[in-house]
């Protein structure tokens, strides 16, 4: 376990290949992943990579100005989700999986902060595959955080951070494999 940041702001604890022996990415044909469309600005786009939300059966989640209902989860997803329980302490009921083919895939800056996540949400996120970098930027300031997740890294973000930090996924063109990350988060649902 190394933890990263621990302070008024946050916490961000990585667990390096707490999930190696674990290939998810030999799983991706029974995942039901596909390009959404999300309101960014005030426009409608295609996210710039696969995803798609599994949980708890009746489970929904809304970012970016759309609700998404949680497929059920089962087998090894269901099993990660309940290891991430017990190491958080939390009660996980979402995995949101996002698929990225290569380096122009991204996830563009945010938190982490929609109302159904509660005040302080825990997070744990999860890596299977090429390594990406991970990219914290504090909201008041100019300090940024690189975190390079490899395949099997366990990454917890706590307390306080989605408050202080945004953090993203950026584009590497250079590189040619893929990435599965699963975020799972408890979501307070709203039908």
């Amino acid at each position: 376990m190394i933890t990263i940041l621990k302070d008024e702001t946050g916490e961000i604890v990585l667990y390096p290949s707490y999930f190696e022996k674990v290939d998810m990415l030999m799983e991706l044909d029974q995942f039901e992943l596909r390009q959404e469309s999300i309101v960014l600005f005030g426009k409608q786009v295609n996210q710039p990579r696969l995803s798609r939300l599994y949980g708890k059966a009746g489970t929904t989640y809304k970012y970016s100005g759309k609700l998404f209902e949680a497929l059920p989860w089962s087998g090894n997803l269901h099993a990660i989700a309940q290891n991430c329980s017990e190491i958080c302490g939390v009660v996980f009921n979402t995995g949101l999986l996002n698929y990225y083919r290569d380096g122009n895939d991204s996830m563009g800056i945010h938190a982490d902060d929609e109302k159904e996540l509660g005040r302080n949400p825990t997070i744990a996120s999860v890596s299977f595959g090429t390594t990406r970098k991970m990219i914290f930027r504090k909201r008041d300031s100019k300090e940024k955080l690189i975190v390079p997740l490899n395949h099997g890294d366990l990454l917890v973000m706590k307390g306080t951070l989605q408050h202080h930090w945004k953090h993203e996924l950026p584009k590497e063109r250079k590189i040619g494999k893929d990435r599965l990350n699963i975020t799972f988060r408890f979501v307070r649902t709203y039908l």
